[in-house]
């Protein structure tokens, strides 16, 4: 049959039940009491009706109710659907909807939008409210499900059974989900765990500060703490002083982040001793600034490692703790049990240094996308990520970009990150992201949405001057809109998707 991923929480209680496994404010979760809870929770969810396979969907933040869920879920044969909790009524009916999910998991903040969803979904049988005393009319609270008869049977199902649908947002369109099985979660875990020296281990403590709704916050923290009995940080949202002082109080050991908490770390002037008990600090979602990577090493003398990977890879795929040097703008090497290549636009691999897409086979991958397996890997195992990269001397890779954000200018392809590297260098620009829109004679052209430092002024015809200092003539804007902001993800990268769908409605 195989494992099932909620298996490392019974195994890590096994080895040491005192231990703590998760800290949260002032409260301390020991390994067996997340056990007992997990085997409460797996017996509740099947009182209500939940039988092996029905999804159940979490939208819970990082508190300890979402492992609790979440490895319930699985120990009781269902497949979890991480919901992101910034939702709208309309994403969150979207990812129900399409999922089919029987039973919906959520805050006392998101009660009244999943209650009057639940109206219009004959799938969704029930409604939980975690971190209430008393659920509102039609819901159960979570208390009621871990008072429940905590059975204590076997894990139902694992292997290549689905444990996960995570929804997924591409380069346009509607998000969709991707299939993860318990073999592709626990896959990466140890592909992870091979690296010399391992990442994580059973003394570490690690902060989960990242989404656990989020792939990386879910199986690289949240999925990596249980593996190796190690003790979790819950943080529900980054604040640069507060998580400092977390990491502080904790004793935290690794950090598992994002670029944007590093720019905000890089900016305190305590950081540097926030982090003394800090041995290991990784960054993954979106490209790290080479002179963040660079301030943070002068003020905390501690290298971050860059990694890259994909919802659809359960998601490590690479990292600079495989590189001999971490270098800025690298994402390093394949993970061990990964294979990787770079391949060509008929599929050939490329020669020497020239940027290809990488391709990549391993048991991490996931089984295409909801309901039907759609898009996955190909007969032989590999799976095209969509995006560019090319390797150096070293043998380290470096992203280049997405190839589905290719901008087709008169023939010739424009990389989008390249024209963004060009406007943020600008000392007045504080962020940008390019995107290709149509124009009537070369097919499309580039635009660029411009956030501007504060009290900085500048005009389009500016703006796009600067780039033509840097680049051809192709690759230059020739519209520039400014913004307020730009949409992100969870975890910091710009949502190409959604600026795409706003600039189709004002068109």
């Amino acid at each position: 049959m195989g494992a099932n991923v909620s298996d490392l929480v019974r195994d890590a209680a096994d080895r040491d039940g005192g231990k703590a496994a998760l800290l949260f404010r002032d409260r301390t979760m020991t390994w067996a009491e997340l056990e007992a809870g997990v085997t409460a929770v797996a017996a509740g969810l099947s009182a209500l009706g939940a039988a092996p396979g029905d999804r159940v969907a979490l939208q819970l933040g990082n508190t300890p109710d979402f492992p609790l869920v979440y490895f319930g879920a699985l120990r009781g044969g269902l497949v979890a659907v991480p919901v992101n909790t910034g939702y709208t009524r309309a994403e969150l009916l979207h990812c129900l909807g399409d999922s089919g999910a029987s039973v919906l998991v959520t805050s006392r903040a998101g009660a009244d939008i999943a209650l009057s969803i639940a109206q219009e979904l004959p799938t969704l049988r029930a409604v939980v409210v975690a971190d209430v005393d008393k659920a509102p009319a039609g819901a159960s609270t979570l208390d009621d499900l871990l008072h429940g008869d905590a059975g204590g049977g076997p894990s139902i199902g694992g292997g290549e059974d689905l444990a996960v649908v995570i929804y997924t947002s591409g380069t346009s369109g509607r998000p969709k989900g991707a299939m993860l099985t318990h073999r592709a979660l626990l896959a990466n875990l140890d592909q992870c765990a091979r690296i010399d020296p391992p990442p994580t281990s059973p003394d570490d403590v690690v902060l989960l500060v990242l989404p656990l709704f989020h792939i990386y916050g879910l199986n690289a923290g949240l999925g990596a703490v249980a593996k190796h009995g190690a003790t979790g940080a819950l943080t529900e949202r980054f604040d640069p002083v507060e998580t400092l002082d977390q990491i502080r109080r904790h004793g935290v050991t690794n950090v598992v982040g994002a670029p944007p908490m590093y720019v905000a770390w890089s900016m305190l002037p305590d950081v540097g001793d926030a982090f003394s008990t800090v041995r290991l600090a990784v960054s993954g979602a979106a490209p790290l600034p080479s002179d963040v990577l660079h301030r943070f090493l002068d003020v905390t003398g501690h290298h971050v490692f860059e990694g890259y990977g994909l919802t659809e890879t359960a998601p490590v795929l690479t990292t600079t703790l495989m590189s001999e040097v971490a270098k800025p703008d690298s994402i390093g090497r394949a993970v061990p049990g990964i294979e990787l290549k770079l391949v060509d636009e008929q599929g050939r691999p490329v020669e020497d240094d020239d940027p290809g897409e990488i391709c990549v086979r391993g048991a991490n991958l996931f089984s295409g996308y909801w309901p039907d397996g759609a898009d996955g890997p190909d007969a032989d195992g590999w799976f095209a990520t969509g995006d560019v990269a090319y390797v150096d001397d070293d043998g380290d890779l470096h992203l280049v970009d997405r190839r589905r954000e290719l901008i087709l200018v008169s023939g010739f392809n424009v990389y989008p990150r390249e024209v963004e590297d060009v406007l943020v260098a600008h000392i007045d620009i504080d962020e940008a992201a390019v995107i290709g829109i149509a124009h009537p004679y070369t097919g499309e052209s580039v635009k660029a949405l411009v956030v501007l430092r504060r009290g900085a002024r500048l005009s389009a015809e500016d703006v796009i001057a600067h780039c033509a200092v840097s680049l051809a003539r192709f690759k230059c804007p020739t519209a520039v809109e400014f913004v307020t902001e730009l949409p992100h993800s969870a975890t910091g990268k710009v949502s190409k998707g959604q600026l795409r769908e706003a600039g189709l409605k004002s068109a």
